[in-house]
């Protein structure tokens, strides 16, 4: 049996991977470490809590005895860090949460397992480790800055962060490289693109713009939204982490791209023609439509061609520090591990729709309470 830690396992990302590991493998035991804020879930992993092969603990990447914890329970041999706060509005709300959080969070889990996978000294005197072990980070395309026009983020690209969150995590990613050339420690670091799939809390764009649509809301768009990101489906990027953690080479960074560019008002605008032709597609779908009565026009599911177009759309102040584009080359873990994005976006976007239209009760019970209070401070006053 080899035991993975997973932080971060009940967010977005993390809970895919779980799913998607714990399907993958049979001889997996899974720990997961998350601390249950807003984007964490433990209703996203029902099914997968249920399973002998899962362990969940509560608790704070940030927290040393917790981390310890585990490690003295369970024989540890491969950690996946996706504990992060992840948002840049609220990094620039609150800068220092995510410094906290994403870098001395990250440092406190290296040197947990460092201090457990070291076995004691090579012939050039520096720390030996247990065999197959490996620490992975999992980062963002936002530490390499913003683009222009034309051209792509490689791995050599130079660092320049321009939010919070992006310093944040490249401040992480830089602590990772140190352990690694300090203290020999293996490790890997994947730089990914946007996701979008399953279990995306809504905050993010995709996710927003469904929930708001259903409900007959405006559909906040920064700027002019011509800003633009490159959008890779969540289970391609689980497979591209499964393949870096068990073939990629030692110490080494891999971009893991979607080659799926679009334009924020496109990704808008293509995701209202999407939920309207599904719903008159299928109308089982339409008890998910939520229509409001905000104004002398009674939105219903009946009418959605009169109200359900690009008349919700509002363009809201721009967000501070804003980047203009993003695009990732994953040409190096197509060439070394044979990885590429399975999922055109015209495809995912429509798998992704149809899991929201069938996860209601997950999408009502993730944004009850503070995330209300959370979207008027944001958005409501723009």
């Amino acid at each position: 049996m080899k035991y993975y830690l997973i932080t971060g396992g009940a967010g977005f990302i993390g809970s895919n991977f779980v799913k998607f590991m714990l399907k993958k493998y049979q001889d997996v035991h899974v720990v997961i470490l998350d601390n249950l804020t807003y984007a964490g879930n433990l209703g996203t992993l029902k099914n997968e809590l249920k399973d002998p092969r899962c362990t969940f603990v509560k608790g704070d990447i940030c927290d040393q005895e917790v981390v310890k914890k585990i490690f003295s329970g369970y024989p540890i041999r491969y950690v996946v860090n996706f504990a992060a706060e992840s948002h840049v509005d609220r990094s620039i709300e609150n800068p220092q949460l995510f410094l906290q959080t994403n870098i001395l969070g990250t440092q406190n889990l290296l040197d947990v397992a460092k201090k457990n996978w070291t076995t004691g000294k090579d012939e050039k005197g520096y720390p030996a480790y247990l065999d197959g072990v490996k620490y992975l980070q999992v980062s963002t395309d936002e530490v390499y800055g913003s683009l222009g026009e034309t051209g792509y983020f490689t791995e050599t690209t130079p660092l320049d962060p321009r939010s919070p969150y992006s310093a944040s995590k490249t401040g992480a990613d830089l602590i990772v490289v140190a352990y690694s050339e300090t203290y020999k420690m293996p490790v890997n670091i994947t730089r990914c693109s946007n996701n979008y799939g399953p279990y995306h809390f809504p905050e993010k764009l995709i996710p927003l713009i469904i929930k708001n649509i259903l409900e007959g809301k405006k559909l906040p768009v920064y700027g002019d939204g011509t800003n633009v990101r490159d959008w890779l489906y969540v289970e391609d990027h689980c497979k591209a982490i499964d393949l870096v953690l068990h073939k990629g080479r030692t110490g080494e960074v891999y971009n893991v791209g979607g080659h799926n560019e679009k334009q924020n008002i496109q990704i808008v605008r293509l995701t209202i023609e999407t939920v309207r032709r599904l719903l008159k597609e299928n109308p089982e779908y339409r008890s998910a439509c939520r229509g409001e009565v905000n104004s002398s026009e009674k939105k219903t599911p009946d009418n959605i061609d009169d109200w359900m177009n690009d008349s919700l759309i509002t363009y809201v102040t721009d967000r501070l520090g804003h980047d203009q584009r993003y695009a990732i080359d994953p040409a190096k873990i197509t060439k070394e591990l044979a990885w590429s994005p399975e999922t055109k976006f015209e495809d995912g976007i429509v798998k992704t729709i149809r899991w929201y239209l069938e996860n209601q009760d997950w999408v009502n019970e993730v944004t009850s309470g503070d995330y209300q209070k959370y979207y008027e401070e944001m958005y409501g006053s723009r």
